[in-house]
């Protein structure tokens, strides 16, 4: 029992900076654009997030400073892609090079430095309960607001007029445009809010995963965010079910590697990226009647002046 219960408690501290991500990037494509710079964004969240929080002494302020590090980096993207029309693919493998870059320098100062990690809820009694008590009550505040997150999105899409709006503009930019509805600043929007959870995600990493910072900690988590949103079928709560899978397998071949499986730990480290690959491929073959990605998905508009 102690064991299945601490394999459950590390896929969800693993799935936490995936679903965070995802859900974040899920806006923006729904609003019809394409972020390729997850990563980026993650990983400069996770230099300031660590910085904030050692020289502040407080998670929270290191959260925030991780959020607002994702959303900067969102607007230079947003700057380039929705105010001047460049490419959002190439924009965005440039926006997580400069990311990548970036972390090196703002995190190298806080290279072999300690933090308190985030607490965890402790409810007397029901926290204490076996296997259960850990798992639903017993966790960080990460966890909770990253599934509070993907709750609250599902109503923002699909029970609000806002939401309708913005997946208009993903749907159909030029029809929304006619309607009067201002397509780029819905764009922009939904870029800054995919840049704060692709922040906060970075950020969760140093302050509740692990207590320190060392450059590339985010693993190519950003890439595998973006395939779970194509995983969902950009539906919130597919995303869930995708982050946890996902992270059972991170933590499963951890695992796998400790008990003395008889297969090289280097096939054993890429099996979380290539179930990314296996996955996408079938996905992409069970849906040759039609694609329900949001139709103006990666497509650049610019308004009649």
């Amino acid at each position: 029992m102690e064991l299945v219960e601490a394999i459950i408690l590390a896929v969800l501290a693993a799935s936490t900076p995936l679903l965070l991500a995802a859900t974040g990037e899920l806006v923006t494509e729904r609003a019809g654009v394409l972020n390729l710079g997850v990563e980026g964004m993650m990983i400069v969240g996770a230099a300031c997030g660590f910085g904030g929080a050692w020289m502040s002494g407080s998670i929270i302020v290191g959260a925030l400073c991780g959020i607002i590090a994702g959303t900067l980096l969102s607007l230079i993207f947003a700057l380039m892609t929705l105010g001047l029309a460049v490419n959002q693919v190439a924009t965005g493998l440039a926006l997580t090079i400069l990311g990548i870059g970036l972390s090196g320098l703002i995190g190298a100062r806080f290279v072999g430095e300690k933090i308190t990690p985030a607490p965890h809820l402790h409810i007397p009694a029901l926290t204490d309960i076996p296997l259960a008590g850990r798992i639903l009550f017993g966790e960080d505040g990460f966890v909770y607001l990253s599934l509070a997150l993907v709750v609250a999105v599902w109503l923002f899409l699909y029970k609000t007029r806002a939401g309708l709006i913005l997946r208009a503009a993903g749907d159909n930019h030029v029809s929304a445009h006619a309607l009067g509805y201002p397509v780029l600043r819905i764009r922009m929007y939904a870029v800054m809010f995919g840049g704060a959870c692709a922040g906060l995600a970075g950020a969760y990493l140093p302050l509740a995963y692990t207590p320190f910072f060392i450059p590339g900690m985010t693993a190519g988590r950003g890439w595998i965010a973006l395939a779970l949103v194509v995983f969902a079928s950009w539906r919130p709560g597919r995303l869930v079910i995708g982050a946890y899978l996902f992270g059972a397998v991170t933590i499963l071949q951890l695992h796998a590697q400790g008990w003395g499986v008889g297969i090289p730990s280097q096939f054993m480290s890429a099996l979380p990226y290539l179930a990314t690959v296996i996955v996408l491929v079938l996905i992409s073959r069970a849906r040759s009647g039609g694609s329900t990605a949001p139709a103006a998905l990666g497509t650049v508009f610019v308004p009649d002046r």
